[in-house]
């Protein structure tokens, strides 16, 4: 009989076997820091790679940043900048880029994947590619049918074929689902046009796929007051519904009933991220650049003046800065930026303390917002009146009008305003991966898979039926259904 064959401990794999399987595989940064801290095979050498790398783990780290696509982009000065911002330690890099990306997107948590998008009065939930919503079903943003008023807790959504979600974006009262096939379905009020399917003007109770973007993948949708943003795999941007103030980036201030391909942005490069205003949209561009158009009233475009956009216009200032841009997200009334090196910017309306100034001054274009300077932020959030910022540690800062307690400070008034980043102190015990702000609520996801809701709840958008408000964050849960339940069944009993 054949001798049994030996087992053979990590320690005896060769360096560049396990340098390769590291390389290929979807580990975190915090994963790498976890096989670096418990086997001393990780931390030697062997003589495999370069001395400037201190371990095994830090040379794939460097490999995995070099691979990402935040990073690839990057202009060698702003690589500089990076690497010696995370205390030129190539785990840190990583963990900054994974963070980024995360945020944006569906985060990674011990319970699954998670991506959490508040609207005006309504909250959506994607749990393992399943989506459930809660809160006021005003003209069917929840998309469970036509009888469903008011959700007290997180209901699970239908769609009219097996679908995976991997992102949800929500609005005032509308919302848009992109799938893993790259297809969108939008329900909600239609009024507009905004929804994508053409002349039919009336509400969409439950999601309906947008046909004119078949054969278009998609990867990202943002949701205006009246309006969408749709951004494919190709880096493509279309849009569609008002166009009043030129938000849809055509040249003209023609509505228009489904997406077209907004073509001046074909010429500028890449988009890798789009955010959407109540009238005005923004693009971040693979080099960094941010192009911003539709209404220009509060600096919200960010060119120091109020005159509208028709079509996509380059925000001067981070270019003649050389400023790569990472990421941007839309307030009512103002905007805040995260660059490559994790600093944080804002511009527009400053009223109550939403730019973290100390003031309530605007500012007309972006401003680096100083007081967190020492600190990697990796997501930035706006909404009415107040701005969040969540660091690399997991810690949130939050900034601006208490607005019913959605800022989460329970030693401040409901009407208190805030005019510095202050840090969350009631979340200090939690590692924050993703955090979303609706008109008067807010909604944040832990690396466990926790979900904390703060602010009014008087239409149940935190998902509990009791609570009228959180001044403080109140954990949320979600009830896994047994078996699919028609929303529209359960209500009208």
């Amino acid at each position: 009989m054949a001798d049994r064959a030996r087992s053979v401990s990590i320690e005896e794999l060769p360096s560049h076997l396990l340098t390769e399987i590291l390389s290929s595989g979807r580990l975190s940064a915090v994963d790498l820091a976890c096989l670096e801290q418990t086997s001393r095979t990780f931390r030697g050498s062997n003589g495999v790679f370069p001395l400037k790398f201190r371990s095994l783990v830090d040379y794939v780290a460097f490999q995995l940043c070099d691979l990402h696509p935040i990073y690839r982009p990057l202009p060698s000065n702003a690589r500089k900048e990076l690497f010696e911002r995370c205390r030129c330690e190539w785990k840190r890099v990583l963990r900054f880029l994974q963070a980024v990306e995360q945020a944006s997107d569906v985060v990674e948590t011990s319970t699954g994947n998670m991506q959490i998008t508040t609207g005006r009065y309504h909250t959506l939930l994607i749990s393992n590619s399943s989506v459930y919503s809660c809160g006021s079903n005003l003209c069917g943003v929840l998309g469970h049918g036509p009888y469903v008023k008011q959700c007290v807790s997180f209901s699970r959504i239908s769609f009219p074929i097996p679908s995976q979600v991997i992102h949800v974006s929500a609005s005032h009262n509308h919302a848009a689902f992109v799938m893993k096939s790259g297809e969108v379905f939008t329900c909600g009020d239609n009024s507009s046009l905004c929804c994508g399917h053409g002349e039919v003007g009336r509400t969409i109770f439950r999601p309906m796929l947008v046909e004119a973007l078949k054969g278009i993948p998609c990867k990202q949708v943002a949701t205006g007051l009246s309006f969408m943003v749709f951004l494919t795999r190709q880096g493509r941007v279309y849009t569609c519904g008002t166009n009043v103030h030129g938000q849809l980036g055509h040249g003209d201030t023609v509505d228009r009933p489904t997406p077209k391909i907004v073509e001046s942005l074909e010429e500028a490069g890449c988009v890798v991220q789009v955010a959407a205003g109540p009238t005005f949209t923004l693009a971040v561009m693979t080099d960094g650049t941010i192009h911003s158009f539709g209404s220009g009233s509060n600096f919200c475009l960010g060119h120091g003046e109020q005159h509208n956009e028709l079509q996509p216009r380059a925000i001067q200032s981070f270019k003649r800065k050389n400023i790569h841009i990472v990421r941007v997200s839309a307030g009512d009334e103002h905007v805040v930026a995260l660059d490559s090196s994790g600093y944080t910017y804002t511009w527009g309306k400053g009223y109550c303390g939403a730019l973290g100034h100390g003031d309530e001054i605007d500012k007309t274009t972006p401003t680096l917002l100083s007081s967190l300077r020492d600190h990697l932020a990796v997501q930035v959030c706006a909404r009415k009146r107040k701005t969040f910022v969540l660091v690399d540690d997991g810690s949130v800062f939050g900034f601006g009008w208490m607005g019913f307690g959605s800022l989460g400070f329970s030693d401040r008034g409901t009407a208190d305003k805030v005019l510095k980043p202050r840090i969350l102190e009631s979340l200090r015990g939690h590692h924050v991966s993703q955090i979303s702000t609706g008109l008067y609520h807010t909604v944040v996801v832990t690396n466990r898979g926790f979900i904390f809701g703060f602010g009014d709840n008087e239409r149940a958008q935190l998902g509990h039926d009791t609570l009228r408000g959180c001044l403080k964050p109140t954990e949320i849960l979600v009830q896994e259904p047994l078996h699919e339940v028609d929303p529209v069944v359960a209500d009208s009993k």
